[in-house]
């Protein structure tokens, strides 16, 4: 009897010892805005990036040989930088191995100071160049940068469509403006004219004023450097001015909330997506199909790089066979990965090897790939 009672009891001790090394925890960090106007771009990143959490549960992941799992601590920063610093502090704090976030450029390059300090991988989708620029050993781009982008568009629109008089408008964000300067720069180089530079804030819905102005100078297209909850307006202002020209923007344009804003007045219009149209990846359509599945709605726009952002991290942390940070960084920096967005590769500066960019067009109420 005193034989199986210690048997029943070395097989509980195994049992408990198992369930401790399976409920390790592995705390991946999220921060971006979920309250306010752009709280849609939020929610569809933690979409993403908490798909790729459970998908990695589902499977029993082990890093060095034991069993982890994985958990998304989320944390809203309001598109504020003041409020993105306090988050990236508090999550740092919470023992967070990773980084996936922040959104806003303006947001996540005060907060990459942090990380760096902390040591901790950072996989951003903000595009401002500033990010990468810094010399931080932590910081890595998972999409196309400004320069990048507002690069492809000015050629798309004064090789592709032969357009030569332009009013460029910002936002005065990190993301606007540095957006709008590159494709600025793009079409000067290429003897086309900027006949109006304007700016407004991430805030406004009322362009009358500033799109009165530009209609006096005839441009042949306005290039907006901002987000969808002020080019939605910003359109249908410009059809209701008469102005039938095209609106141009990056990838924060090219969403499902700017064809609601915008109404019918959103057809013709133009985005840029840094990476190659999701449909043309292997696994893209795989992964949109899981999506809706899950969530009940389609991608928003930023889902499918948080969610490759999280399995870049776990990809790194299986290779290095530890979670401790300080080892799983260099294999972030030379990781090799297969994600939904891109062949995922950095370069010493933390850019992609291969920073892809996609053109839009809206028709039929729809963005049509160009």
């Amino acid at each position: 009897m005193k034989a199986l009672q210690t048997a029943i009891l070395g097989c509980m001790l195994v049992a408990e010892l198992a369930a401790a090394a399976a409920s390790e925890v592995v705390k991946i960090g999220f921060a971006s805005p979920l309250t306010g106007s752009q709280a849609h771009y939020g929610k569809d990143n933690q979409n993403g990036a908490q798909l790729a959490i459970d998908e990695l549960n589902t499977r029993g992941v082990k890093i060095g040989g034991a069993p982890v799992r994985f958990e998304l601590i989320v944390e809203d920063d309001q598109a504020d930088p003041k409020v993105g610093t306090v988050v990236a502090q508090k999550l740092i704090d919470a023992g967070i191995k990773a980084m996936v976030g922040h959104f806003n450029s303006g947001v996540t390059i005060p907060a990459s100071k942090l990380y760096a300090d902390a040591g901790i991988a950072q996989l951003s989708v903000s595009t401002n160049v500033m990010y990468t620029r810094q010399k931080l050993k932590t910081t890595f781009r998972m999409m196309a940068n400004d320069d990048q982008q507002g690069a492809a568009l000015g050629r798309y629109a004064t090789q592709q469509l032969k357009l030569k008089r332009f009013a460029v408008i910002d936002d005065r964000t990190a993301y606007g403006q540095g957006l709008a300067d590159a494709f600025t720069n793009t079409i000067r180089v290429a003897k086309a004219q900027v006949v109006k530079r304007e700016f407004t804030n991430d805030k406004a819905v009322d362009f009358r004023n500033i799109l009165t102005s530009i209609r006096k100078e005839n441009p042949d297209a306005i290039f907006f450097g901002g987000y969808d909850a002020q080019a939605g307006p910003m359109a249908r202002q410009m059809k209701e001015l008469g102005l039938t020209i095209p609106l141009l923007g990056g990838e924060t344009m090219n969403t499902t909330k700017f064809l609601q804003l915008a109404g019918p007045a959103a057809e013709g219009h133009i985005a840029s997506t840094p990476g190659a149209a999701l449909e043309n990846r292997p696994g893209g359509k795989s992964f949109a199909d899981r999506y809706r599945q899950r969530y009940q709605q389609d991608i928003g726009l930023y889902a499918p790089y948080f969610y490759d952002s999280v399995m870049v991290i776990a990809a790194a942390m299986q290779k290095a066979g530890t979670t401790v940070p300080a080892k799983v960084l260099p294999v972030v920096r030379n990781i090799r990965h297969s994600g939904v967005t891109a062949e995922i590769a950095f370069d010493n500066s933390g850019e992609l090897q291969q920073g892809l960019l996609s053109i839009f067009k809206v028709s039929n109420g729809k963005w049509v790939l160009q």
